[in-house]
């Protein structure tokens, strides 16, 4: 495929004038003569069109408007993970969190997740756009649901060729398109964290086979919500500063894609070689990819399987990396599970899935002598092992010393392993920690485990596991003096949001 062309954004200098509006045109005041619906629902009854979504400000201020009716929305089974503003792995109604699928692109990065009272409320510093911005956002809030609906229903209606880029099941995705627009409206005064936050979801769009032409679509649509529902708020100035707005997050992600194609496939094929299954619901899945792989220990990547194409999960390494060029994944199957159940009950030697770039920075630094202290919970061991595994391919002798949490001694299912890895390396402590009936290692919840032990001051701190672990492993690390930039995590999606 050939790289993408990057797209002008001219004008996006942040100040009051338009410029040149790039893919954008500012709106033009009609007619004072033309004509207004009768079924209007407070909002401008105009037609919505290409690339004026938005009409004047003596439009919008009508009296107090009757709630709107619900839009029209696709049926579910026409409906799915990759938005081009904020594709992510889209759960089916009802299903279950993979427990250690990672954390999705489109999660806020870390540092930048205020109180969610606090989320609309602008900084004395804040810019003018930033402040019009979050006022916007403040009003569309309580009507998120029905934001997001609209969005889609007139995104699929007007660009039916984008329907193809998601999966089946939307409930999900809209959620994280209203978190990923929101994280992006907080950040538009700090650029460096707005960028690599926006970077990265340009590089893990292209897996979706977004485009450049198709950030267009998207913004016409999203601005044609916010007009819709946003009025007493709307004005010619929050629209000129949504399009500056939306213009930059949409060439940072354009430019990211462009030149992370010049390096990197936008997928790999992996062929299944090996399939274990370690207890009913757990499995440990092995792929050869059909071309070299560049990952670190630590990290992890999204996968998709053959059975449900468009749905990706993600997924750790549960090795640092072979120089067969090996990757392996530890998968729990979950209740309504798409991919975590049909690579664990499904998937054999032979069949063929997709990988998508290696993301994650819970990495060893090995330029210090620190020691790692590391938390595994479930199927999270398996970044863990990768972790302990990179430590002695490095030969340095740091003390590592690792918990293995698990509901019981069945759960440990990866517990031989790593003792053999302690018996190897004599640097390395290995205690299973159970949290429910008998068991020959310590008993109790594995944040309180870790209190027992220490002191940890000399310590960098590595979690992995379902988020409730991490929550509350990073408050026990803290409360034992560890500084937070020495804790390393990827599991962060649910201290931002309500789990799914």
């Amino acid at each position: 495929m050939d790289a993408p062309t990057t797209t002008s954004s001219a004008g996006n200098d942040g100040g009051g004038n338009s410029g040149d509006w790039g893919w954008f045109t500012p709106s033009r005041k009609p007619a004072d003569d033309q004509p207004r619906s009768p079924e209007s629902d407070g909002a401008a009854d105009r037609p919505v069109n290409p690339i004026r979504p938005a009409g004047t400000e003596a439009e919008r201020r009508p009296a107090p408007p009757a709630p709107a009716p619900a839009p029209p929305i696709p049926p579910a089974s026409a409906v799915p993970p990759a938005s081009p503003v904020a594709p992510a792995s889209a759960v089916p109604p009802g299903a279950g969190r993979e427990e250690h699928q990672r954390p999705d692109e489109a999660s806020a990065p870390q540092g930048a997740r205020p109180a969610a009272e606090s989320v609309f409320t602008a900084p004395e510093t804040a810019s003018p756009d930033a402040i019009l911005l979050r006022r916007t956002m403040a009003e569309i809030e309580p009507v998120s649901d029905k934001v997001t609906s609209y969005f889609y229903a007139l995104l699929f209606v007007q660009h039916p060729e984008l329907r193809p880029l998601f999966p089946a099941a939307m409930d999900a995705q809209r959620d994280r398109l209203f978190k990923a627009i929101l994280t992006a409206a907080r950040l538009i005064d700090d650029p460096d964290i707005l960028g690599d936050f926006l970077s990265r979801l340009g590089r893990g769009h292209r897996k979706y086979g977004t485009q450049p032409e198709h950030y267009p679509a998207v913004g016409e649509c999203l601005l044609a919500a916010l007009t819709r529902y946003a009025t007493n708020t709307w004005s010619d100035e929050a629209e000129a500063a949504w399009v500056r707005a939306y213009t930059a997050i949409s060439q940072i992600m354009i430019d990211a894609a462009a030149e992370d194609e010049l390096r990197a496939p936008a997928w790999w094929q992996a062929e299944v070689v090996g399939h274990e299954s370690r207890t009913a619901d757990i499995a440990v899945v092995t792929v050869r990819p059909d071309q070299p792989y560049p990952f670190l220990a630590g990290q992890y990547t999204s996968v998709e399987t053959p059975w449900w194409p468009r749905v990706w999960r993600h997924y750790s390494f549960a090795s640092a990396p072979r120089a067969d060029g090996l990757l392996s994944f530890h998968v729990k199957a979950v209740p309504a599970g798409w991919v975590s159940s049909a690579l664990v009950h499904r998937a054999r030697p032979g069949d063929v899935i997709r990988l998508g770039p290696p993301a994650g920075s819970m990495t060893v630094d090995h330029s210090t002598d620190n020691g790692l202290l590391c938390l595994g919970g479930g199927t999270g061991i398996a970044p863990i092992k990768a972790l302990v595994e990179d430590v002695a391919e490095h030969g340095r002798q740091r003390a590592v010393e690792v918990f293995y949490g698990a509901r019981s001694d069945h759960d440990l299912y990866d517990i031989d392993t790593m003792l053999r890895l302690a018996q190897r390396h004599p640097w390395l402590s290995v205690r299973p920690v159970v949290s429910d009936g008998p068991t020959s290692g310590l008993s109790g919840r594995l944040p309180d485990a870790v209190r027992q032990y220490g002191p940890w001051n000399a310590f960098d701190a590595y979690l992995s596991g379902p988020p409730g672990m991490i929550r509350s492993g990073v408050d026990a690390l803290m409360g034992v003096g560890v500084p937070s930039h020495r804790i390393r995590h990827d599991s962060i999606e649910e201290l931002m949001a309500a789990a799914e």
